[in-house]
């Protein structure tokens, strides 16, 4: 869906793709380090915008750098999965409801693990 030129890419794509680079570095990386180490062939300037995003969402972290800042993920793919699911939550005056439909979508074996680790305490 993304291959015709011109095309604009979900930003929800580049966001994970960022996330992905700064996870698999270890280590606080700039724009342009997190720029060369994505797929996508993308301007500095939307690296650096992808960022400050991630940033103003609590996704990453950031220092000052020699020019300009370093990121860093605050956490792996997993939690940052999990903070969006509460995020989602959080948006809806009815959580209950949203937490039944919720799990009435489950496949059974989702379902199982979800009763498993509130039944055990066991994370």
């Amino acid at each position: 869906m993304t291959g015709t030129v011109g095309e604009r890419r979900p930003a929800g794509e580049l966001e994970a793709s960022v996330l992905a680079a700064l996870c698999a570095a270890g280590r606080a990386q700039s724009a342009a380090e997190v720029r060369a180490a994505i797929p996508q062939k993308l301007a500095r300037t939307t690296v650096a915008t992808l960022l400050t995003r991630l940033y103003e969402k609590g996704a990453v972290g950031r220092t000052p750098g020699r020019r300009g800042f370093l990121y860093v993920a605050v956490a792996d793919s997993h939690g940052l999965t999990a903070r969006r699911m509460r995020q989602e939550l959080e948006q809806d005056d009815d959580r209950s409801v949203v937490l039944a439909r919720f799990v009435e979508g489950l496949d059974p074996a989702d379902e199982a693990e979800l009763k498993r680790l509130l039944g055990g305490g066991d994370h």
